[in-house]
């Protein structure tokens, strides 16, 4: 039998745990889709806060601060801490998929949705889309959003899949992000390929095996790594083969990381994370936005073009809440999405350039060193994303006139851990391409230098701007 379940640890038996008790997890699932649904339909309907409003008090803001000053940035970070857990336990757009699913038509899985470069497009576009309607203020933004989301993931389960999360799978606008970093968890659910094979014969614990639904649509017996698994439990113990396993943090992208790695993946690191998302948090803090702005207006004034200067489009395709004297002009919208679209060619192209120069200086270029060294940045790309999100989350808190003197210090501080362990994992995956000393350490040079690049968005946002 397997040593992975002949010597199970507590780790293992955790997992043993989640396999047996799924109705228990089921029933979680439920009650975060009671609560969620709460708390993106009940503010839609409500009046927005006034000025004597608190989070304590009024269910609008305490939504706000529940989605984006804690859901979603600590979402973000158990993902680095504990795998795709809330995935496969916690959300509810997975749930409802998958409970739609089981009561659908169960069509085939059509071949455009398997196309590879869905999770880089989706995320871009709910990300540009949120910042023209400013998801991060209104909660009838959120509905929109967020409940469009959740609407599309039980149509499409609806539609294809058996029981199957075919949403979570191809469609998902945070798949790709989640799939990024569950690479850093320090445990997974492992296959002894050797107990695979011996179950054939052997069966499981000596009986027939027993088929499981795994609704993430893995290949099991091939799994490797933590990126695609949900994490949900249902797997434990299957064939005798397969248990929740401790493993360095560095060991997916190092080891794995040549055969995971793709253009899509590094489109989604470089021009997405490190891109797209820079531009979404830093444009409502950017000198350069305001001055572009200006520049434009003025120019359009003096040639007595007026139209892109009118603040007549519906709140669902540019922010308009009059109410709150917050509303986005033609020009305002446009300049919006131009700003984050420049922010990610720059970015993005800046860190492509150079991640090329690391690949080229280890030998003779290869796009598979490319898409691999290219997975160094995960850390820093996860950390970045955290602290754009908790910029909402000490806004809200400023608001309430909560002290936030050790807010620069903790931002430093994760800036520096992301960095050394960027940098960290870079260094490994150079010695998977060559022993020399000398020429790891001049790729390093080139990968050092893009962290500084993806350092010097957020010193702007943080500290450059703050201070003018």
């Amino acid at each position: 039998m397997s040593t992975l379940m002949t010597r199970p640890g507590r780790l293992a038996a955790a997992g043993q745990w989640m396999q047996r008790h799924g109705s228990v997890i089921r029933g979680i699932q439920w009650v975060v889709v009671a609560v969620y649904a709460l708390l993106i339909v009940v503010p839609a309907v409500m009046p927005l806060p006034d000025d004597s409003a608190h989070l304590w008090n009024n269910l609008t803001l305490a939504a706000q601060f529940v989605f984006w000053g804690i859901w979603w940035p600590f979402v973000l970070l158990s993902m680095v801490m504990l795998g795709r857990v809330w995935c496969g336990v916690l959300c509810p757009e997975g749930a409802l998929a998958e409970f739609a699913s089981k009561h659908g038509r169960g069509k085939a899985i059509p071949h455009w949705m398997r196309w590879g470069g869905w999770p880089f497009v989706a995320f871009g576009i709910t990300t540009i889309y949120g910042q023209m309607v400013s998801v991060y203020q209104y909660p009838k933004a959120v509905l929109l959003v967020l409940g469009g989301s959740t609407l599309a993931a039980i149509v499409i389960g609806l539609l294809y899949g058996r029981e199957k999360r075919v949403w979570c799978k191809y469609l998902c606008p945070v798949n790709g992000v989640f799939s990024l970093l569950a690479r850093l968890a320090p445990f997974h659910y492992k296959v002894d390929e050797d107990a695979w094979r011996r179950s054939y014969k052997n069966g499981e614990h000596g009986h027939r095996v027993i088929p499981i639904n795994c609704a993430p649509l893995v290949p099991l017996r091939n799994m490797k790594g933590a990126s695609d698994c949900h994490m949900c439990g249902r797997c434990s113990g299957h064939r005798d083969a397969i248990a929740l396993t401790w493993r360095a943090p560095s060991s997916e992208v190092v080891q794995l990381g040549d055969k995971q790695a793709n253009v899509w993946d590094t489109a989604l690191i470089l021009y997405g994370l490190l891109g797209i998302a820079i531009g979404a948090f830093h444009w409502t803090a950017s000198r350069w936005f305001i001055d572009l702005k200006m520049f434009f207006a003025t120019w359009l004034v003096d040639r007595d073009i007026t139209w892109p200067l009118q603040t007549n489009a519906p709140w669902f395709l540019f922010t308009h809440y009059p109410e709150q004297n917050d509303v986005f002009s033609w020009l305002d919208g446009t300049m919006v999405i131009g700003y984050i679209l420049a922010t990610a060619l720059v970015y993005g192209t800046a860190l492509l350039v150079l991640m090329m120069g690391a690949t080229r200086t280890l030998g003779r270029f290869s796009s598979v060193r490319l898409h691999h060294l290219t997975q160094g940045l995960i850390p820093l790309a996860g950390a970045g994303v955290f602290l754009g999100l908790s910029a909402t989350t000490l806004s809200l808190l400023r608001a309430e006139h909560v002290p936030l003197w050790w807010a620069s210090d903790v931002r430093i501080a994760i800036l520096a851990i992301a960095n050394v362990w960027s940098a960290w994992l870079a260094w490994l995956v150079t010695r998977r391409y060559s022993e020399h000393f000398v020429r790891r350490g001049l790729a390093m040079l080139w990968f050092i230098a893009a962290l500084a690049v993806v350092d010097s968005a957020w010193w702007l946002m943080f500290w450059g701007w703050a201070s003018k």
